[in-house]
């Protein structure tokens, strides 16, 4: 991407942080709502004055007129949350000409509150008794070449040279930035009307009129304002149907997620939260900068570096809470997460010498973590020190979820430098060394965390968690040692499997317990502790997938693995002899047989073999015929044609082994 690309691609973020303060303010202030903490009653805080004739019918008007007002401010916040994600949503050209008119009504508003400023300082030092100034105009100053009063740094004249010199930019950028039809007689006048003001400052006019001139001053600018925003009024109409009918198709065509999708990347909505997100803590930080400076110049005393250093841990902590006390806030935070944990799995995927794009998605997945755990904990609507306590919480129910996702990405490493025979040393150093800091970092943790605090839910979550993680880096630890014994050894291994499943059935077995204990775990909280919808739902979620489903992939798996051993049992071993004779190779792994089983249909394979293919289907590999029967009739009349058809197959085998193999997988 090039420089011009990058710097374009920043400013279409800008643009699109400030709806994102608009509404972070609404949610400060509750969407106009009372917020009642504890046993405050709503509208409690309004005084009444009962000294009246009716004070009943007084205080119903009162408790009224005050619903109403909070009604008002409510739909009020809630139109502007509406507007401002309208803004947040708009195409870039769209959000130009938004930024462009509501610039153009800032400036009305700011050459007004200059021009007042100005001229209320100006009669003040012309009008005062006791100034040097009284009844003195500034164009006598200037015909009389008065130069003390003209030069003066607290006199009117340099305060009118300000206010011109200001007005006269005002009325440039003005000129710039107006969307309207652009008349020549109207932009000459322009100015004049911006500095007008400035200009009946200097002439000997009456008080009254000089006081009101910043009021007509604005009229002209105003109208313009109102025209461009009158005519612009079927445009922005024609605008959100367009919108609204292009969503409507996509969605029918292509579905919600889809249109979700596609505008999620145009708006590039995790970038926009990020800067919003720095920037409403760098404003936060600055301001408990300038608080502290003033209140240590107020003192006068040199900060030690260990007050210096709680001052700071206070500040973060400060941030941190102030960080997360609004859902946009919330969603921002959630965003710089994601950043992170992004290049904390890129660093493990650079040690692993990996490049997966699936294992790219720990940043998607620890922001969806870390905000559903807000949600459910209810972060914002806790007060500052709960909520610094939670988020700390949430942050370790975090990071006990990233050593399971770095799990997943080093255990297939581990699966496949132990089964491809891999002799790159270096590379087993790294993915033994990935599954070292998955065990010490969270032992090191649980026996932080059982010093540091008393026995609770969470406490116990956590430990749950990071216990788990500890038992998947032995399974797949164990499971790679075995892998290499079978690598080093010269002859085929059948017990590999059996070791293998027996291992794995424990892990899982430990993990299945331990999703039991989190649900009940979690019920406790949600019954005793703190509920909430979205705890039930996850809760709901977690019984659902990480019992019910687990429970019965692992019964499937069992049976499948009982019926096959049955089966397999059930048919002949093949002698010594046998296997000497027939001096082959299985035709399913393609290993020597020391030991091997006899189909119906006269073909040898080992038995593990075997029972591996039996849980993909029943038929031979090799004929087709099938394995097990039960029925006796059918056995019987499969037995005829067993003879003919293993001299086929073997005849066959021995021109085109590797083709008849593939004919049996297929």
């Amino acid at each position: 991407m090039s420089l011009r690309s990058k710097v374009l691609a920043l400013v279409e973020v800008l643009l699109r942080v400030p709806p994102l303060f608009v509404l972070d303010e609404l949610l400060k202030i509750s969407l106009g709502l009372p917020v009642s903490t504890g046993d405050d009653v709503p509208f409690s805080n309004i005084t009444i004055d009962v000294d009246v004739a009716d004070p009943e019918n007084y205080y119903d008007s009162h408790f009224y007129n005050a619903f109403f007002l909070t009604l008002l401010k409510f739909f009020s916040c809630c139109l502007g949350c509406v507007a401002a994600l309208c803004i947040f949503v708009l195409y870039t050209k769209h959000l130009m000409i938004v930024y462009l008119y509501l610039m153009s009504l800032v400036i009305v508003f700011v050459s007004y509150w200059t021009n007042v400023s100005a001229i209320k300082q100006i009669q003040a030092l012309t009008m005062g008794v006791d100034s040097p100034h009284h009844q003195s105009s500034i164009l006598e100053d200037i015909l009389n070449l008065n130069r003390k009063n003209l030069f003066d740094i607290e006199g009117p004249g340099i305060l009118l040279v300000q206010n011109y010199v200001i007005q006269f930019c005002l009325a440039g950028i003005f000129r710039n930035v107006y969307l309207g039809p652009r008349n020549a007689l109207i932009m000459r006048v322009l100015p004049l009307s911006f500095m007008a003001p400035s200009i009946l400052a200097m002439l000997p006019v009456p008080p009254n009129l000089l006081h009101h001139s910043p009021v007509f001053s604005v009229l002209l600018p105003l109208m313009l304002v109102k025209y461009v925003l009158w005519a612009s009024s079927y445009d922005v109409i024609q605008i959100i149907y367009a919108g609204y009918q292009h969503g409507r198709l996509f969605v029918s065509h292509n579905g919600l997620s889809a249109l979700v999708e596609i505008e999620w990347m145009r708006l590039n909505v995790p970038c926009v939260l990020r800067v919003f997100w720095v920037m409403r803590v760098a404003e936060h930080a600055i301001v408990l900068l300038m608080d502290s400076y003033d209140e240590e110049t107020e003192d006068g005393l040199k900060v030690s570096t260990l007050l210096a250093v709680q001052s700071l841990a206070s500040m973060a902590k400060s941030l941190l809470v102030t960080g997360c006390e609004t859902i946009t806030a919330v969603l921002g935070m959630t965003s710089v997460i994601s950043f992170f944990c992004h290049y904390i799995g890129n660093f493990f995927q650079w040690i692993l010498l990996t490049d997966e794009e699936e294992d790219k998605s720990i940043g998607t997945v620890s922001a969806i973590l870390f905000y559903i755990l807000a949600l459910q904990t209810g972060l914002t609507s806790l007060n500052p020190e709960k909520r610094f306590v939670r988020l700390c919480r949430n942050f370790c129910l975090l990071f006990t979820a990233l050593l399971h996702f770095l799990h997943n990405i080093v255990n297939p490493m581990l699966m496949s430098l132990s089964a491809s025979h891999n002799p790159s040393t270096h590379r087993h150093i790294r993915a033994l060394g990935v599954c070292a800091f998955l065990i010490i970092f969270p032992i090191s943790l649980l026996v932080y965390l059982w010093s540091q605090h008393t026995i609770s839910t969470w406490l116990l979550a956590v430990s749950a968690f990071s216990i788990e993680v500890i038992v998947k880096v032995i399974v797949s630890l164990m499971i790679y040692s075995l892998f290499l014994i079978d690598a080093y050894r010269s002859t085929f291994w059948e017990q590999l499997d059996d070791y293998v499943y027996y291992i794995r059935a424990f892990g899982n077995t430990i993990e299945f317990c331990f999703g039991i204990f989190l649900f009940f775990n979690g019920a406790w909280i949600l019954l005793f502790e703190s509920g909430g919808a979205i705890r039930a739902v996850m809760m709901c979620i977690h019984a659902y997938f990480n019992i019910w489903c687990e429970a019965r992939a692992g019964w499937s798996v069992f049976m499948k693995r009982r019926t096959a051993v049955n089966k397999i049992n059930s048919l002949r071993e093949a002698s010594t002899d046998q296997l000497m004779r027939l001096d082959d190779v299985c035709a399913i792994c393609y290993q020597e047989m020391h030991s091997a089983k006899i189909t119906r249909c006269n073909h040898f394979f080992h038995g593990v073999c075997l029972r591996k293919w039996l849980y993909v289907q029943d038929r031979c590999p090799l004929c087709h015929d099938i394995l097990y029967r039960i029925d006796n009739e059918n056995k019987e009349n499969s037995e005829a044609g067993n003879e003919e058809n293993s001299n086929n197959q073997n005849l066959l085998l021995e021109e085109e082994p590797d083709l008849m193999f593939n004919e049996g997988v297929r």
